[in-house]
C-alpha cells in the first residue's frame, strides 16, 4: 500500500485537516438544506473516510489517538456545565418524568434488540453500549462507550455512527408525522402552552473570563477523574460477576467525569451555568471525534456492517417510541410532550428543542433542552450497564 500524502507523524497537517473537516461540516450544515439533511456528523465522517481511501491522510496516527484520549473526555464536562440537576427538576415539571420513562424505553429496546440479534451483531457488548448511550444522551456518550469497550478508531465505531444518523433522519420524519394521525392524536389531551423557563442570569453571555474558566475547569475535572479512576480500579474487587459490574461502573473514567461535573454544576450553578461558550466548544470537540472515526473506516466494511446495525437501531427507537406513547397516554401527557420527550432521548437536546420550536410548541423548547441535557448525564451509565449485560454473549 502506498504511503499517504500526509504522514502519520505530521501532527500539524493532520490537526489542520481535522479542524477544517469539523468546521467545514458545521458551516455546510448551517448553510445548505442538503447538508442539513445529511447532518454535519455524517459529512465529517465521510470526508475523512474518502481522504483516507484516496491516500491523502493515514488510516492511523498518534493524532487520532490524542482525540480519543483527550478531546472526547474533555468534551464531556463542557457539555454538562449547564446540567444543574436542581434546575432541571424545578423547571421541567412532569416532562422530566416522561423523559425518564422514555429513557427506560431506550434501555428496554437495547436489551431486547441485543437478545433478538445477538447472532448477527459483531461485538454485541460494545454495539449495545454505544447505541443505548447515544439514544439516551448523544454523540459524546457514544464516543465514550466506544472508548470504554475498546472500539475507539475501528470501522465498527464508524458503522455505528452511519447507522445511527441514517435511522435518526427517518425517525425524526416519523415523529413529525404523528400529530397528523387523527386517531392517535385524539387519545391525548391538548398541549397546555405555559410559559417557557427563563434563562439563568448571565447564561449565554460570552466573555474571556468565562472561556478561561470553562477550559480550566474541564481540564481539572478530566485530570482528577483519571486519577480517581486509576485509584478505584486498583482497590475495588472484581472477583465475582456482581463485583466485576460494580468495578466497571465505579472505576470508569467517563462515568467519574460525568458524576463530578454534575456535582459541581448542581452545587455551583451560577458559576458553571454562565460560561456562555462551554457547550459550543464541547460540540466542536464532538465534530472532531466524528472526523477522526472516519479515517480508519473502510467504506466497504461500513456498508456491509451497517444494515444489521440499522435494524438494531430501529428496534431501539421503535421500542422507545412505543414505551413513551404508552406512558404518555396513561399519565395524560399531550402528544406534543410525548414527541418532544422521545426526541430529547434519541436525538438530544438540540434537535428536540429545534423540533418544538419549528412546530410552534414554545412551552416545550426549554424543557426539551433541559431534559435532553440530562440525557448526556445518564446515557453513559446506562450504556455501560447494557454493554456489561452482553459481555458474555
Amino acid at each position: 500500500m502506498p504511503s499517504p500524502l500526509i504522514s502519520p507523524q505530521d501532527s500539524l497537517a493532520l490537526w489542520a485537516v481535522l479542524f477544517f473537516t469539523a468546521g467545514g461540516s458545521i458551516l455546510l450544515e448551517g448553510r445548505f438544506s442538503w447538508a442539513k439533511k445529511l447532518s454535519g456528523p455524517i459529512l465529517a465522517l465521510f470526508a475523512t473516510m474518502l481522504l483516507s481511501a484516496f491516500g491523502v491522510i493515514p488510516s492511523a496516527s498518534p493524532v487520532y489517538d490524542q482525540v480519543w484520549d483527550f478531546v472526547v473526555p474533555f468534551a464531556i464536562p463542557l457539555l454538562l456545565f449547564s446540567c444543574n440537576l436542581a434546575r432541571i427538576g424545578r423547571e421541567t415539571g412532569r416532562m422530566l418524568l416522561l423523559f425518564c420513562l422514555s429513557a427506560l424505553g431506550t434501555l428496554l429496546g437495547g436489551v431486547v434488540g441485543g437478545l433478538l440479534l445477538a447472532k448477527h451483531l459483531p461485538q454485541l457488548s460494545a454495539v449495545s453500549a454505544m447505541f443505548t448511550a447515544t439514544y439516551i444522551g448523544g454523540s459524546v456518550n457514544c464516543a465514550a462507550m466506544a472508548q470504554a469497550f475498546g472500539q475507539a478508531g475501528t470501522p465498527l465505531a464508524a458503522a455505528v455512527v452511519v447507522a445511527d444518523n441514517l435511522l435518526m433522519a427517518l425517525y425524526f420524519f416519523l415523529l413529525l408525522l404523528l400529530p397528523a394521525l387523527r386517531p392517535l392524536a385524539k387519545k391525548f389531551p391538548p398541549l397546555s402552552q405555559s410559559s417557557r423557563p427563563r434563562p439563568q442570569k448571565g447564561e449565554g453571555r460570552f466573555s474571556l473570563s468565562g472561556l478561561a474558566f470553562a477550559l480550566c475547569a474541564a481540564m481539572g475535572i478530566v485530570w482528577a477523574s483519571s486519577l480517581l479512576s486509576d485509584f478505584l480500579a486498583g482497590v475495588l474487587p472484581s472477583s465475582s460477576a456482581p463485583l466485576a459490574l460494580l468495578h466497571a461502573l465505579l472505576s470508569n473514567r467517563y462515568l467519574i467525569i460525568t458524576a463530578l461535573t454534575l456535582l459541581l454544576a448542581t452545587l455551583f450553578p451560577s458559576r458553571f451555568g454562565s460560561t456562555g461558550c462551554a457547550g459550543e466548544i464541547g460540540t466542536f470537540c464532538i465534530y472532531l471525534f466524528f472526523a477522526v472515526i472516519g479515517a480508519p473506516a473502510s467504506l466497504s466494511t461500513v456498508m456491509s456492517v451497517s444494515p444489521m446495525l440499522f435494524v438494531y437501531a430501529a428496534v431501539i427507537v421503535l421500542t422507545n417510541l412505543a414505551v413513551t406513547l404508552l406512558f404518555g397516554r396513561l399519565l395524560r401527557f399531550s402528544l406534543e410532550e410525548v414527541i418532544v420527550a422521545a426526541n430529547a432521548n434519541t436525538g438530544g437536546p438540540t434537535t428536540a428543542a429545534a423540533l418544538a420550536a419549528s412546530q410552534g410548541w414554545d412551552s416545550l423548547v426549554g424543557p426539551a433542552m433541559l431534559t435532553g441535557t440530562l440525557g448526556y448525564a445518564i446515557g453513559s451509565y446506562l450504556g455501560i450497564l447494557v454493554g456489561n449485560l452482553f459481555l458474555s454473549v
